[in-house]
C-alpha cells in the first residue's frame, strides 16, 4: 500500500474511532467547546473526562470494509488492555474450551468456589474480545468474589445473527453440564453484551434450559429498530454513540426479532435483573421501555440510573462513578447467588 492511500485509510479510522477511544480512554485533546454542557453533580474526574472531549467525527467508520475493521479491532484492542493495565489488578486469563468456544476464568486472588459468572464484552457485535475488554469484569470477580468465565463469542460481519448467541448458550450448557446449578452462575454483559446477556437466557428458556439466578445489564443495546425516544433526542449529545453504523449483526433478520431486538421479546421467566443506564445516552431509552416490560411479564427488575454518566462509563479506570457502580453489581451477585 502506498504511503498516501495508507494515511488516508489512518484518517477514516482514527475519525471514526474518536467515539470509542473517549469512552475507553476518558484522556483526548482538549477542544474550546465541548459537545455538551459538564454536569457539575458528578465526581471531578468525570468532570474533566467531559471537559476533554473531542468533537464527533460526522459519518462513522466503514465497517464493510475488512481493511478499516481489521485495523479498528487492533487500536481498540490496545485501548481496552490500556484501561485495564489503568486499575492495576493483578489477574489471570485461564483458557478453556467450552464446547468448541473459546473461553477465559479470570483469575483474581481468592474466589468462591462453586459459584460462577458468565461475561459478554461490549463492542457492537463487531469489535472486542474475551481477552481485552475486561476491565469491568474485573471489577465485578473482584467486588463480588465470584470467578468470572469470559466469553470468546463470534463477531459480525463474519459471523452474524445467531453465531454470538449460540455461543453464548454453549457456554452456558458446558457449565451446566460440568456441575454449575443454574442458582449458582449470574450473567452480565455492557452494550451489545447486554443484548447478549439478556438474549442468552430468553434462548435457554425456550430450549427448556434453566434460569441462572441473576443478570446485570450495562447500557443495553436492546433495539435494533432504534425507535425509543432518545435515540431521537440524544442524537448529536450522546458523547459516545453516534449515529447507528451499517447493519452487519442482523442481515438475514427483521431488526425486531425477539433475539435481536429483545425490547420484543416475551420476558417471562427472567431472574432477577439490574440494568445500569446513564442520563447522558442515546441507549437510555432502551432501558427504560425494557425495564417497564420486564415488569409487565413479572420480572424482579431494578433500573438503576446515574446521572451525568455515559454508555457503559464502567469500562473507564479513572472516574469513582466506574468503582461505585461495579461495587453495585458484586452486591447484587452475592445477595441473589446466596453468598454470604
Amino acid at each position: 500500500m502506498s504511503s498516501n492511500k495508507l494515511h488516508k485509510l489512518l484518517f477514516v479510522v482514527c475519525a471514526g474511532l474518536i467515539c470509542s477511544i473517549v469512552l475507553a480512554s476518558g484522556h483526548t485533546k482538549k477542544t474550546d467547546q465541548p459537545i455538551m454542557p459538564v454536569p457539575r453533580d458528578i465526581s471531578e474526574e468525570a468532570q474533566a473526562w467531559y471537559e476533554n472531549l473531542r468533537p464527533r467525527p460526522a459519518t462513522p467508520p466503514d465497517i464493510q470494509n475488512p481493511k478499516v475493521l481489521a485495523f479498528t479491532r487492533k487500536f481498540m484492542s490496545g485501548i481496552y488492555l490500556a484501561n485495564v493495565e489503568k486499575l492495576g489488578i493483578d489477574y489471570e486469563l485461564e483458557p478453556v474450551d467450552a464446547d468448541g468456544v473459546d473461553a477465559y476464568w479470570i483469575r483474581v486472588g481468592q474466589q468462591l468456589d462453586g459459584k460462577v459468572l458468565i461475561y459478554f464484552h461490549g463492542g457492537g457485535q463487531i469489535l472486542g474480545s474475551a481477552k481485552t475488554n475486561l476491565a469491568t469484569a474485573l471489577r465485578v470477580t473482584t467486588s463480588s468474589g465470584i470467578p468470572v468465565i469470559t466469553v470468546e463469542y463470534r463477531l459480525a460481519p463474519e459471523h452474524p445473527f445467531p453465531a454470538g448467541l449460540n455461543d453464548g448458550l454453549t457456554v452456558y450448557r458446558w457449565l451446566l453440564d460440568n456441575g454449575y446449578a443454574p442458582e449458582d452462575i449470574g450473567i452480565f454483559g455492557a452494550s451489545a453484551g447486554g443484548n447478549l446477556a439478556l438474549t442468552m437466557p430468553l434462548l435457554a428458556r425456550d430450549e427448556g434450559l434453566p434460569q441462572p439466578a441473576a443478570l446485570v445489564l450495562l447500557s443495553p443495546s436492546v433495539d435494533r429498530t432504534h425507535t425509543g425516544d432518545t435515540h431521537t433526542t440524544m442524537v448529536g449529545l450522546d458523547p459516545i454513540l453516534g449515529p447507528p453504523t451499517a447493519e452487519v449483526y442482523a442481515i438475514d433478520h427483521p431488526p425486531d426479532h425477539p433475539l435481536i431486538s429483545p425490547i420484543y421479546a416475551d420476558l417471562t421467566g427472567l431472574p432477577p435483573t439490574l440494568i445500569q443506564v446513564g442520563t447522558r445516552e442515546r441507549l437510555l431509552s432502551d432501558s427504560v421501555r425494557l425495564t417497564r416490560r420486564a415488569r409487565l411479564a413479572g420480572v424482579d427488575v431494578t433500573l438503576d440510573v446515574w446521572d451525568g454518566m455515559w454508555h457503559v462509563w464502567q469500562d473507564n479506570p479513572t472516574i469513582p462513578e466506574a468503582g461505585l457502580a461495579t461495587r453495585e453489581i458484586g452486591k447484587f451477585f452475592r445477595r441473589h447467588l446466596n453468598v454470604n
